[in-house]
């Protein structure tokens, strides 16, 4: 019997079995989650659960890529919000605190949970995943074999002087999302436009990064080996081969892979095409990432939550290197394991959040033998062809019920801001999972047809 059941003997007529004497079992407790900052695939995954009555969710948080939200941006203050909803759920049935979000989720999960008293990832752990620089420090420290060549460097760096890092070379926020301002620099004409921001841009930037920047020094502190503002950059030596994404958790220790994910860039660019699984990356090496991945993860600190580990694996030298951790579900490809393998990664992390076992939750019959997440991009500064009519999506949810399609369309400002962070506008994604491969990519092409967007390869 689960710590929520209850056996009830009753002895009054009308209650038929309990009149025997024979326990009646009360239905566990709809468990109360708080998530935050819950957007795309994690709200929807959040909604429906909520509409089937898996669970109570209390939304916390804001968009922070979307007007008029992110104008809480200009007063927001980890300390003080984590402050805010302590007291608003103090004494609150509370059974867990969840978040698939990078930029704030993942530090006020842990910060918020551990102030209620629940089962929550450590803070300094979250903190040595997201500071890109701390962590090349540490992974240099853990697994030095899987590490690159790094250098941090403030927006005002003098780039006609010299470089700490032979050109060409990939330049990324020490803290950021979304992939934004990350791009490879081949001369030092690209690397000072890169950096060529007007006034607006750098509020922006700065707000985006204070609340961590705030954080890691009020928990870790800045000992002079790593005094590196997260306004900062980081330019690492460029890496090779094919990236792979590991998703997993830790339960009371225990590192545990769920699975390895192929991400396919559009051809001469650092921009996802689509997410495959599972990856055709051979079983040994796939073994190895598992292995190397249990060791940086323990190696940071991180003994409780949800990770995603993205490394590059180099054929020619048999050769596996970290590129980055990330502390939090990677709510975008929870579904692709759900497609093929049947687990229902979003009740699991409700499961851990609730410090109990993820692995004993029943799997579901598997729909798919490969899934993808699509990514459609324009790269020209165009606007994106039209959103999908009501029609179509109709159609679409009609002849392939498991699809998962989200828009993210811009516009003006927005739109603008995009291609000059990232180099491409990302305007809707697609999971769809199907027999093989083959099939797979018809399916998605006849979608394409029907949508009136270009065929993502």
């Amino acid at each position: 019997m689960s710590p929520n059941d209850e056996s009830i003997g009753l002895n009054f007529a009308g209650a038929g079995g309990a009149a025997l004497g024979l326990p009646l079992q009360r239905a566990p407790a709809i468990p109360e989650v708080v998530a935050l900052f819950p957007l795309g695939f994690a709200r929807a995954a959040w909604q429906q659960r909520a509409q089937a009555g898996a669970l109570v969710p209390h939304f916390e948080g804001f968009d922070l890529f979307a007007f008029p939200d992110n104008a809480r941006l200009l007063a927001f203050n980890l300390f003080r919000f984590v402050d805010r909803l302590a007291r608003k759920y103090a004494g609150r049935r509370i059974a867990a605190i969840v978040t698939a979000n990078e930029q704030f989720g993942a530090l006020t999960a842990a910060l918020l949970a551990k102030r209620l008293g629940l089962p929550h990832t450590d803070p300094l752990a979250v903190l040595a995943c997201q500071h890109k620089a701390y962590f090349r420090e540490r992974l240099r420290e853990i697994a030095p074999e899987a590490s690159a060549a790094h250098w941090a460097l403030p927006y005002t760096q003098d780039l006609d002087g010299p470089l700490g890092l032979a050109l060409p070379f990939f330049i990324k926020p020490v803290k950021a999302t979304y992939s934004v301002l990350a791009r490879r620099v081949d001369t030092r004409e690209q690397l000072k436009r890169h950096l060529a921001f007007a006034p607006y841009e750098r509020f922006i930037i700065k707000r985006l990064v204070q609340p961590f920047n705030d954080a890691f020094d009020a928990l870790i502190g800045t000992p002079a080996r790593y005094h590196v503002d997260a306004h900062w950059l980081i330019a690492e030596e460029l890496m090779c081969g094919q990236q792979i994404n590991l998703d997993g958790y830790v339960f009371r220790g225990d590192v545990r892979v769920i699975g390895c994910i192929d991400e396919l860039m559009y051809p001469g660019t650092d921009a996802f095409l689509r997410f495959q699984y599972p990856s055709r990356l051979p079983p040994g090496v796939r073994q190895r990432a598992y292995g190397l991945a249990a060791r940086v993860i323990r190696g940071l600190g991180f003994d409780h939550g949800f990770f995603n580990i993205e490394l590059f694996y180099d054929p020619a030298a048999d050769r596996l290197r970290v590129i980055e951790v990330n502390p939090r579900l990677a709510s975008q490809l929870a579904d692709l394991y759900e497609k093929v393998d049947g687990l229902r990664i979003f009740d699991m992390l409700v499961e851990l959040a609730q410090g109990r076992d993820p692995a004993l939750l029943p799997r579901r019959a598997s729909t798919a033998g490969v899934a993808a997440s699509f990514v459609w991009r324009t790269f020209d500064g165009a606007a994106p062809p039209p959103r999908a009519t009501d029609a179509a999506r109709e159609w679409l949810a009609r002849r392939y019920p498991d699809a998962l399609l989200l828009e993210h369309h811009k516009r003006g400002h927005g739109l603008k801001r995009e291609f000059k962070w990232l180099g491409s506008h990302r305007y809707a994604t697609l999971n769809l999972g199907a027999a093989d491969a083959s099939t797979l990519h018809e399916c998605h092409a006849s979608i394409c047809e029907r949508l009136g967007w270009p065929v993502a390869r």
